[in-house]
């Protein structure tokens, strides 16, 4: 699937398919701005917001698999894409926070990030 960014291999699962992966050992990352997220997000979620990737992108392991997820996952191909070229494993979650809602993942609410990269 190709999205106008990056590889147009880079590896795509579903909502439903993120919420068991999420489970395990690797990171969900949402991508979304902080409004964004206090309005719902998953609570396994770590939030790395796009517009601070540049800073930021040390903060995450690169020794685990990165989910990467944003509201409709536009945002998410293209940060995935940068991740990838960057040396991390990254999987985009397409159809992202909408996908996730549909496909019965758990949403929470908060006016800030509780949860450490």
């Amino acid at each position: 699937m190709i999205f106008g960014f990056g590889r147009a291999d880079l590896e795509q699962i579903s909502a439903a398919e993120a919420i068991s992966l999420s489970a395990g050992d690797s990171v969900l990352v949402d991508v979304r701005e902080p409004d964004e997220w206090a309005d719902g997000h998953a609570p396994q979620a770590v939030n790395l917001p796009m517009s601070q990737l540049a800073e930021r992108m040390s903060e995450l392991p690169i020794e685990r698999t990165l989910l990467i997820i944003c509201q409709t996952g536009q945002r998410s191909q293209s940060v995935s894409a940068r991740l990838d070229r960057a040396g991390y494993t990254v999987i985009n979650v397409v159809g992202g926070m909408d996908e996730w809602v549909s496909a019965g993942g758990v949403v929470a609410r908060s006016d800030h990030d509780t949860r450490d990269l």
